[in-house]
């Protein structure tokens, strides 16, 4: 492939970023990876990011605010507490190759050591929650759910979605009907809803 002649934008470098993490895992990234997957030189990444790890920190804030913006569209789409509780269950949960999930997955380890990494994720995280949180108040004020603590039941989804998605995507021993399945059976007792409700 020929280098490309005219600068890549900023965007254009962390979205090739996201791709490489996601194919190759954080630690194995190099910036000559995502340097040829863009064709220009490794000294344009670093006109743009001082370091190799500025690097993957940038695209990772990138992939977070991406998800976070697709959660926010889903959202706006709900009309009703219930539309709502589907669309933010929905949209956290692993879906096509999962590669954003990959790269989650991957993210959690560096995050033990990596507190600026560590930050985002919980960024992430607080974003989902609390869209959960809200839609389940809402139901609650609404009377179509019941709940008395509506912190705690956001709080035991995401970890049962967190555990079964790393089932599905790392060990393979969950498939995805059944983590839907078993999610819409836990978000129902949860709220005192049928679970047919949820499709």
């Amino acid at each position: 492939m020929g280098r490309r002649k005219v600068e890549v934008r900023r965007e254009e470098i962390l979205a090739a970023t996201v791709d490489e993490m996601q194919r190759l895992g954080m630690a194995n990234t190099r910036a000559q990876d995502v340097a040829q997957a863009l064709g220009v030189s490794t000294g344009l990444l670093f006109y743009h990011f001082d370091s190799k790890d500025n690097l993957l920190a940038a695209a990772l804030e990138y992939a977070v605010d991406r998800d976070l913006a697709r959660l926010d569209r889903a959202l706006a789409r709900g009309r009703t507490p219930m539309e709502r509780l589907r669309r933010v269950v929905a949209a956290y949960g692993p879906t096509g190759s999962a590669p954003g999930w990959t790269l989650w997955i991957d993210a959690w380890s560096v995050a033990l050591r990596h507190q600026p990494i560590a930050k985002m994720l919980h960024t992430l995280d607080d974003r989902w929650q609390a869209a959960l949180c809200n839609a389940i108040h809402d139901g609650v004020d609404s009377g179509d759910f019941t709940c008395d603590d509506p912190g705690a039941t956001a709080t035991r989804i995401g970890a049962m979605l967190d555990g079964l998605s790393v089932a599905v995507v790392v060990y393979r021993t969950v498939s995805r009907a059944q983590l839907r399945r078993w999610i819409r059976a836990t978000v129902a007792e949860e709220l005192g809803i049928d679970a047919e409700l949820l499709d």
